[in-house]
């Protein structure tokens, strides 16, 4: 399942998003979302976990605890939606 957290410190890493994770079960990845100019953390990021109920666990855990001053949001990510082609206006 994957997870989008949101509210992160700029400052918390992608190591210790994945440990926070890691003690819910396996984290298949991790990554924070990163400005492309500046190459830091926009304050968010997303955690791929094997396991369904771990993830559930975490997300039930994690969700609204302080971490480094912030409150953070933990909630399934959505899946992208699909790009439609535009159909012609007959």
């Amino acid at each position: 399942m994957k997870l989008l957290i949101r509210n992160l410190s700029r400052a918390t890493t992608e190591a210790e998003l994945q440990a926070m994770f890691e003690s819910f079960g396996a984290v298949q990845s991790c990554n924070l979302v990163k400005d492309k100019t500046t190459n830091k953390s926009k304050g968010f990021g997303f955690v791929q976990m094997v396991k369904n109920g771990e993830a559930k666990a975490a997300m039930k855990t994690l969700n609204g605890k302080d971490v480094d001053g912030f409150k953070i949001r933990v909630k399934r990510a959505e899946d992208k939606p699909t790009e439609q082609p535009l159909q012609d206006a007959e």
